[in-house]
């Protein structure tokens, strides 16, 4: 063989083993989206097509999304009855087994949590590899703590691949104080290597103006999610609209119920469609901490019902400069501990000395 010859083979070779790699990355990406049934597949077990299009008109695409409705949920659905609903749970039933499990099989599926990049190794071990999937992650802090920042930074690190600690999906962000800049995603995408304008196109986009629009774009891009593999949904911040649409002491209750109800829905989508839900909380003054000697004691909004929706709560603070403190408030596996982090115009990155 001359020296031309093995060239070519090698040549040959070379691009024999990155189809593979390719083919490889695929596989695995294909392994993990999630695992959802469209409700559509209720047709084949006797539940009517008009039936099935009202359902959708209520919010329920997925089958697993029909049992974790309330009956009561079910049957204020336009044109569904007490017999059609029973018929309807009856049939998703037997699409989705859902019932106990044992620990090793509860182990299995939490292989399917993908921990997504915050752009900073420090905060990436913070959180034991990144933000989660199938839970809600919620950051509080003052302004000027970076929050928004960590939400376009990761509006980034979603979209690379798997073995770059990404989720390999599409984000959606629900902006209801006007902070979200496009132009921001720019410099962060060609940090890592991306396309910007491909980067944007990966984005959808909402703005809310009352939390009665904030929940009916949670609802919208709970369809979305059907036809498109999201990894990440962001809203920034959770409860701005709440202080707004209700003041004062007396409307306390329902505004709690409303935030309840929102953020239940917020929980069954990341478990349903195997997304990370990344929202941004304001932080208000606490009488109450100068009793344990802290000075300027703050305390995030929202009470016992946002701390008890999230998974994940992280308090940020304004360090040196451009820095920026992250501490652990809760979580139900992570140490309570803290990490330095800055603010960048390519996004989130290391704490630089």
């Amino acid at each position: 063989m001359n020296a031309h010859s093995k060239e070519q083979a090698a040549a040959a070779e070379k691009e024999a083993e990155a189809a593979e790699v390719e083919e490889g990355e695929e596989e695995a990406s294909a392994e993990q989206v999630s695992d959802f049934q469209e409700i559509d597949k209720l047709q084949d077990l006797g539940v009517n097509v008009a039936d099935i299009k009202k359902l959708k008109l209520g919010g329920c695409h997925t089958v697993a999304s029909l049992l974790m409705n309330t009956r009561k949920n079910l049957l204020a659905i336009k044109g569904i009855s007490e017999a059609k609903v029973d018929k309807i749970l009856e049939a998703a039933g037997k699409l989705h087994f859902a019932s106990f499990m044992t620990g090793s099989e509860m182990l299995n599926k939490r292989k399917e949590v993908v921990r997504i990049t915050m752009g900073c190794t420090a905060l990436d071990q913070l959180l034991g590899g990144g933000v989660e999937t199938m839970s809600i992650t919620e950051v509080f802090g003052e302004f000027r703590t970076g929050k928004t920042q960590l939400c376009h930074t990761l509006c980034v690190t979603t979209q690379l691949p798997l073995n770059m600690s990404g989720g390999n999906g599409k984000v959606a962000y629900i902006d209801t104080e006007g902070t979200f800049r496009p132009e921001r995603i720019k410099p962060i995408a060609e940090r890592f290597g991306l396309d910007p304008m491909a980067a944007l196109d990966n984005i959808v986009y909402a703005r809310a103006f009352t939390h009665e629009h904030q929940l009916e774009l949670i609802v919208q891009i709970a369809a979305k999610m059907v036809e498109d593999q999201y990894r990440l949904l962001i809203v920034d911040s959770i409860t701005a609209l709440f202080r707004v649409d209700y003041s004062g002491r007396g409307e306390l209750a329902e505004r709690q119920q409303k935030l309840g109800r929102m953020l239940s829905k917020l929980q069954k989508i990341a478990e349903e469609f195997n997304v990370a839900v990344f929202i941004t909380n304001q932080v208000t003054a606490d009488p109450g901490g100068g009793a344990m000697f802290v000075a300027d004691a703050k305390k995030p909004i929202g009470g016992h019902v946002l701390a008890h929706a999230s998974t994940t709560r992280l308090s940020l603070r304004k360090g040196r400069g451009e820095q920026r403190i992250c501490k652990i408030f809760d979580s139900p596996c992570l140490p309570e501990t803290e990490c330095v982090y800055q603010i960048s115009n390519e996004g989130i990155t290391d704490a630089k000395d």
